[in-house]
């Protein structure tokens, strides 16, 4: 896969990427960043452990098994655990997680979930123990699995269609997308949001903002869509994160296409795991992933050519084209001919083909912004996506390239948080924790 140049440094880069792991290992995890991020963050820590299995496999099992301490009692793995030292429980005051009876005991969590790469996580790891060490690992952490993932069915989709729903923009993973910021513009800014942007006092925010204290503003959301995401997370705070309570008081729903998508694959993911363990799935969950791989297709829009989010009230769709049209490749539930048409849309220079892809918003939407966190920055978790994906479908060609432009965007921009997808600058915070840890999985995986 890799010529001569990425053989010579496969080695220092590896070397590089470890030394970040481990200046952000403290109490047991991997935090993102000890700057911006000095929690644990669920598909963060899910994408550390992928990468720590190659170099060090007894931290990358304790990435997931403190994680899954987070979980609360009715399934759900919280997007956030918090420390439990005192700059822990300040932050975690913001959410009180304690306001619904299903939070765990003596943990600090946040209120809401994010995409579920556990099993995946899980599974990989397990790759790489011997047949009775896996067995006693995907013992230990299939049922953390199995309840999540019944939740994710029970909770978020009540009317069986094998979607589930977000009520967050976090919960998506990519908190700014331009689906996500042009429905919440539409159905969910509260007057008072309304005045301060009219009066422009929205100022006043950057008093309470921690991110662009750390960042150049112009790399991340506005203040006006950090308090309408944060007046969101108060009203499903003052519901008791409450799923039948907020979708009773507030539309703000949305089928989120990356989500189910990430679902669809963390579902074989925990048959085959389940398989090696021979222990049975629950039936009514069996009957839900059956139903979630034929349920992807809804998402897909004839009069575009592509997969959509959805608001979930109407089941319009969200036609703001972003990277979450890509990821059914990643789901492996399309058909070939579907895979087909989105890497044609991968290498349209109208849309992704890019000098350092893959950006997260296609190049020709009005609402690309090359510098701005989600709306067109290139990540290196979407990347690893996507060359997930692409193998699905035996596009292994196009998986070489895209490893090998990702490899040349670290090597010339360092382990940043995410890059400019047109002159590849590094941007957001230095030393992130999923960009070490997924190139030394790109740079160790055949």
């Amino acid at each position: 896969m890799f010529d001569i140049k990425y053989e010579k440094i496969k080695n220092q880069l590896i070397e590089e990427a470890t030394e970040i792991l481990a200046s952000n290992y403290k109490n047991n995890i991997t935090v993102p960043s000890n700057i911006l991020y000095p929690h644990q963050w669920f598909w963060d820590s899910c994408f550390i452990a992928i990468g720590l299995r190659h170099i060090d496999i007894e931290k990358a099992k304790s990435e997931l098994t403190n994680l899954v301490k987070g979980q609360w009692k009715n399934g759900m793995i919280p997007n956030i655990v918090f420390g439990n030292n005192n700059g822990g429980r300040k932050i975690s005051n913001i959410w009180r997680s304690q306001v619904s009876p299903f939070s765990p005991d003596n943990v600090f969590t946040s209120g809401i979930t994010q995409p579920p790469m556990l099993a995946e996580a899980v599974y990989k790891v397990g790759e790489m123990l011997d047949k009775k060490e896996r067995k006693l690992w995907f013992g230990m952490m299939i049922n953390h699995i199995i309840d999540y993932h019944q939740w994710l069915y029970l909770d978020r989709d009540p009317h069986s269609e094998g979607l589930v729903l977000l009520l967050h923009p976090y919960e998506s993973g990519m908190d700014n997308s331009p689906p996500w910021m042009g429905e919440l513009h539409k159905s969910f800014t509260p007057k008072w949001i309304k005045y301060t942007e009219k009066l422009h006092l929205d100022f006043i925010y950057n008093f309470f903002r921690l991110d662009t204290k750390f960042v150049n503003k112009f790399e991340r959301m506005s203040n006006v869509d950090a308090m309408s995401l944060y007046s969101l997370q108060i009203n499903m705070r003052k519901k008791q994160y409450n799923t039948e309570k907020i979708l009773g008081h507030n539309s703000f729903a949305i089928e989120d296409l990356a989500f189910n998508s990430v679902l669809i694959r963390a579902n074989d993911y925990l048959e085959k795991i389940s398989d090696f363990i021979d222990k049975e799935i629950p039936k009514n969950l069996k009957n839900n992933i059956k139903k979630s791989r034929s349920a992807i297709d809804n998402l897909w829009d004839n009069e575009n050519a592509e997969y959509f989010s959805r608001n979930f009230e109407t089941h319009k769709f969200i036609k703001i084209s972003s990277i979450s049209s890509l990821l059914p490749l990643y789901s492996g539930a399309i058909t070939q001919e579907r895979a087909n048409h989105l890497v044609k849309t991968l290498e349209s220079h109208d849309k992704f083909s890019v000098p350092f892809p893959i950006p997260t918003v296609p190049v020709s939407s009005e609402w690309f912004s090359p510098m701005n966190y989600w709306q067109g920055p290139t990540w290196i978790n979407m990347n690893w996506l996507i060359i997930e994906g692409l193998k699905n479908y035996g596009f292994d060609d196009h998986a070489d390239i895209l490893i090998k432009k990702t490899l040349e965007l670290v090597e010339a921009g360092g382990f940043s948080e995410y890059f400019d997808p047109i002159d590849g600058r590094p941007l957001g915070i230095d030393n992130f924790s999923w960009t070490a840890a997924l190139t030394i999985d790109l740079l160790s995986s055949d």
